[in-house]
């Protein structure tokens, strides 16, 4: 107990930000939630709701790149005071135009693609926020805290918001969004003191030097270079099966059982935190990172592909997750303890911007090929044909054929990437 009060001491402040943004952004995902019903139920495609991601997404990689640069030369609790606010302007206007009865799909296009773009600005000023307030020794825990407070907003979002819209209505999730926005800001302006970073390379050269300056350093460091190209395969895969999800169980079930599923990936999250949280570091940060992912690819989407009841799709998504948080908490570490404190703003934007400019790709694919390719393609299938045996017939087993070639793609991109030798150096970096 003496060492359990003695970390949480150490961690004090970390831990009221991480608390605080953690409230905050499960009132966000509750918005989101709703939001996505909304416009499943006003347009039922695939391709419509996954657009909405697209938008969120695209300004964060088009601009992280520079996002960094600037975040490493401005101060970072007042840029993520700016970004938070300004998210709570798009909170409103989200919700003054619902209730006034014009909100449209293309709204939230546009709502979102400014959010994102703010998101841009954020991201990197809260990692290296986080570095700032832990000691080294922490690292592995924040991965597992980050994923642990993901999988309560998992379990908690659709049964919470469903709750919620039940008894109250639309109006009382959004409301509920800018409660814990307003104690999040509160917090973070009142409570949270952050160190100042070390300034010696921040202010050398201008802006666009401090953007070379990034992308230099993974020129130079291949092993941290190759994994974030990885990642950038890993989520591509990730972000079309994210797409695919509502519609195919929607197509197949109800919101509750997309609840359901959603909730078996929290408890799996959550639990899997748990024990990321308490393992000590393992010998080998690059294999725990590997071998998580393939176990991940290897059940998930097979499951959900060949499965046709919600038990079954519920245990794909636990088996899929499970792991997840310990593979996470490996790579964030990686991360903090291969590139120097004062240019990971810099370099953690391009990061940004090559790992994560497959995921709106990654939505947009995903719903395309949902909607234009394997529904019209299980809708011509033989009734007798293997193809209805393995996926069943009708609305949604387009998507679960969808699911089948996603398992074998992730399972491949984990295959091939596991030979790179400088992957697997970075071990040796940062022992």
């Amino acid at each position: 107990m003496k060492r359990i009060f003695t970390q949480v001491y150490e961690m004090r402040a970390f831990l009221t930000l991480w608390f605080t943004q953690s409230l905050s952004g499960l009132g966000s995902a509750m918005t989101s939630y709703a939001l996505v019903l909304w416009s499943y139920g006003e347009k039922g495609s695939a391709l419509v709701t996954a657009l909405l991601m697209v938008c969120s997404y695209a300004p964060y990689v088009l601009f992280s790149i520079f996002a960094g640069a600037l975040s490493d030369r401005w101060d970072k609790k007042r840029t993520m005071l700016a970004c938070d606010a300004f998210a709570a302007l798009v909170s409103i206007a989200t919700i003054a135009l619902y209730m006034s009865g014009a909100l449209r799909i293309w709204h939230l296009y546009v709502l979102n693609a400014l959010n994102g773009f703010m998101n841009t600005l954020q991201q990197p000023a809260s990692e290296v926020a986080t570095t700032l307030l832990l000691p080294k020794k922490y690292y592995q825990k924040v991965g597992a805290l980050k994923y642990f407070s993901n999988a309560l907003q998992s379990i908690l979002t659709p049964v919470i918001a469903t709750m919620v819209m039940g008894l109250w209505g639309i109006g009382a999730v959004f409301a509920f969004d800018m409660c814990t926005f307003f104690a999040a800001f509160c917090s973070l302006l009142f409570l949270i003191r952050l160190p100042k970073a070390d300034k010696k390379a921040v202010n050398t050269g201008g802006f666009l030097s401090s953007v070379r300056e990034g992308l230099r350093y993974l020129q130079t460091n291949r092993g941290i270079l190759y994994l974030i190209l990885f990642f950038a395969c890993i989520n591509l895969v990730a972000s079309m099966y994210e797409a695919a999800l509502p519609a195919v169980i929607l197509s197949r079930a109800d919101d509750r059982a997309l609840g359901a599923v959603n909730a078996a990936v929290g408890i799996a999250m959550l639990a899997g935190s748990i024990i990321a949280s308490f393992l000590p570091a393992p010998k080998s940060r690059v294999r725990a990172v590997m071998n998580t992912l393939l176990f991940s690819m290897s059940f998930e989407n097979f499951l959900l592909a060949f499965g046709r009841s919600l038990p079954v799709w519920c245990i794909g998504a636990f088996l899929g997750w499970i792991l997840i948080p310990l593979m996470n908490a490996n790579l964030s570490a990686l991360m903090r303890l291969s590139i120097p404190e004062d240019i990971q703003g810099r370099v953690y934007a391009a990061r940004n911007s090559l790992q994560f400019f497959t995921i709106p790709v990654g939505y947009f694919l995903g719903g395309f090929f949902v909607d234009k390719v394997f529904e019209p393609l299980m809708a011509a299938a033989d009734a007798n044909g293997i193809f209805v045996e393995l996926f069943g017939a009708g609305k949604g087993s387009g998507g679960a054929m969808f699911y089948a070639c996603l398992a074998v793609t992730g399972i491949f991109v984990c295959l091939i990437f596991r030979k790179n030798k400088a992957i697997w150096e970075l071990d040796d970096l940062t022992k």
